[in-house]
């Protein structure tokens, strides 16, 4: 078994840990992290008031455009979510790079969540494809810096070493063709829903009409 020379630990996907993070943990963050929004969502719906107010107040003056709040819920969604199932963290707990990982990830996945069914910012009817436009706009922008400098931001050069869902789509450069599909997909679940309602809302107002 490979293990990681600073950590001492197994660096495999597979078994009783989960990217380097034992189960445990690993579980407890996720359930905790799940809870909370859970919880901030069904607030939002059965007790909106003041706070619900200053708490779209406050996320307006971070986000500043709907576009914003598309893009956080469709990034967070479809690739945080990724980040938090399989992490990139050697870190165990309660070491500070552990909470700090969980909680800005989470944080965002929350956010996500909050935005579009707590506080009601629903996706717009063109909001997917803004969205595919920005991240194909951002991943050309990240691989261009990932070659001048040798970085590997976004995983463009190379899979994470501790393992991730990547290693199940092949060597380079073909795991970026399928996550990108992958991703594309994502995205299209992500937006079904708004997209089915709109149509239900259409047919029966044509069909009242």
């Amino acid at each position: 078994m490979l293990l990681d020379p600073k950590a001492k630990r197994p660096l495999v996907t597979h078994g009783r840990l989960v990217c380097g993070v034992l189960p445990a943990e690993h579980a407890v963050a996720l359930a905790a992290i799940a809870a909370f929004a859970a919880a901030l969502i069904a607030a939002a719906r059965l007790r909106p008031g003041a706070w619900t107010t200053t708490a779209a107040r406050a996320l307006a003056l971070l986000l500043r455009t709907q576009l914003l709040v598309e893009v956080t819920y469709f990034w967070g969604l479809a690739g945080t979510i990724q980040a938090l199932i399989t992490p990139d963290l050697p870190q165990h707990f309660p070491s500070f790079p552990f909470f700090q990982y969980n909680v800005a990830h989470g944080g965002i996945v929350t956010a996500a969540l909050f935005l579009v069914f707590g506080l009601g910012h629903w996706p717009r009817r063109d909001a997917l494809l803004r969205v595919l436009a920005i991240t194909i706009a951002y991943a050309l922008v990240i691989g261009a810096i990932d070659a001048a400098t040798g970085a590997n931001y976004l995983y463009l050069r190379s899979k994470p070493a501790a393992g991730s869902l990547l290693d199940l789509l092949g060597p380079w450069p073909w795991y970026i063709a399928l996550a990108a599909v992958i991703a594309i997909a994502l995205l299209l679940i992500l937006d079904a829903p708004f997209r089915l309602f709109r149509r239900r809302r259409r047919g029966g107002a044509e069909g009242q009409i």
